[in-house]
């Protein structure tokens, strides 16, 4: 019998999500060895590994652990501000890598990452919009691509979430929320965008900054003329809250709910509304890793969301800010061909 080969992974960025990460890959995904997890915050790490019951060597330079030959790729989950310098420490390594969204804080950076990428002559890197492996989105793109509305022409979009910080500004619903649907978009109807808008609707009492704009609505125009509306509200205080409407020229499709048990009691019948991101794509985060894992266990290029998604989303991104501090200003948006690296799917 055939010896298993096991990947040894190494975490950089051991908070929420990278916590969640280090269960996924410890307890869910098949054939990985966490040998290395590394925290800038002192005791951090260790304390998330005996929480869990684990053991890995606990970096506090994330050098040190790109550098570690006992690890074989990078997951980067640090904050967004340290992504540019980790992804570009794990390439220059040549160590396959797995970053969360976004690649990097801005589309230079993201072109950066990409010109280390194609030095290798293959991919090197995914990105984590798990979106793309959520069953009922790649039940909607295998729609959209077989005719069954014919073609879209409009996408009415929700992204809510039951609360957030005050720290969590205008530019991180944006970067960090608004993101998902910028790039799941582009991946649903395989179209460039044209141009985007941002507005300012009335501001929530649950905002005491008045800098910060929440919610938000964020229009785009495809190069070949669908229209997309993207509702942003993060502080929306009842539950998490995703919508997907793609409008085609003989139907619509439907992004499901999250089933939920339905009640009758007293009078009323109701169904629960999920608070928790993670709960809501849980099933999507882990068979992101799974496929990322199988594909770079054996030495292949992952074929996730790529460099190149992760360009497109911040170029995009980057737009969305300068119009939202433009009062609604229309910003137009040009994209060069997509390195044959990229195209290659």
């Amino acid at each position: 019998m055939a010896e298993t080969h096991v990947t040894k992974v190494g975490i950089v960025g051991i908070g929420f999500i990278g916590s969640d990460h280090l269960h996924r890959l410890t307890k869910t995904i098949a054939n990985v060895d966490v040998t290395a997890v590394c925290d800038i915050v002192p005791g951090k790490a260790q304390k998330e590994l005996d929480r869990q019951g684990l053991t890995a060597h606990d970096y506090l330079d994330y050098h040190d652990l790109v550098n570690d030959p006992d690890v074989d790729v990078v997951v980067c989950t640090a904050n967004n501000e340290a992504h540019y310098e980790i992804v570009m420490a794990a390439l220059k390594a040549g160590k396959f890598t797995f970053c969360e969204k976004p690649l990097a804080l801005d589309a230079k950076q993201c072109l950066d990452i990409i010109a280390e990428e194609k030095k290798y002559g293959k991919r090197m890197l995914q990105v984590g919009f798990m979106r793309h492996y959520a069953p009922e989105y790649v039940q909607m793109k295998q729609m959209i691509d077989e005719g069954k509305i014919g073609a879209p022409l409009m996408i009415d979009e929700r992204h809510y979430n039951q609360t957030q910080p005050e720290e969590y500004d205008s530019s991180r619903s944006i970067i960090e929320t608004a993101i998902h649907e910028i790039d799941l978009d582009h991946w649903l109807i395989n179209d460039d965008y044209a141009n985007i808008r941002v507005f300012s609707p009335k501001q929530t009492k649950y905002v005491q900054n008045a800098k910060i704009q929440d919610p938000m609505i964020v229009m785009m125009e495809t190069k070949t003329g669908i229209n997309i509306i993207i509702e942003v509200f993060v502080r929306c205080q009842y539950g998490y809250d995703i919508k997907c409407d793609v409008i085609g020229e003989e139907g619509v499709l439907e992004l499901p709910t999250v089933p939920q048990v339905a009640t009758r009691l007293n009078a009323e019948y109701s169904t629960a509304i999920l608070t928790d991101w993670k709960a809501r794509f849980e099933s999507a985060y882990d068979i992101e890793f799974r496929d990322f894992i199988d594909h770079v266990s054996q030495e292949e290029s992952p074929v996730g969301p790529s460099a190149w998604d992760g360009y497109i989303a911040a170029v995009t991104a980057d737009a969305a800010i300068t119009s939202l501090n433009d009062k609604g200003a229309t910003q137009d948006l040009s994209f060069p061909e997509a390195p044959a690296l990229y195209a290659e799917k």
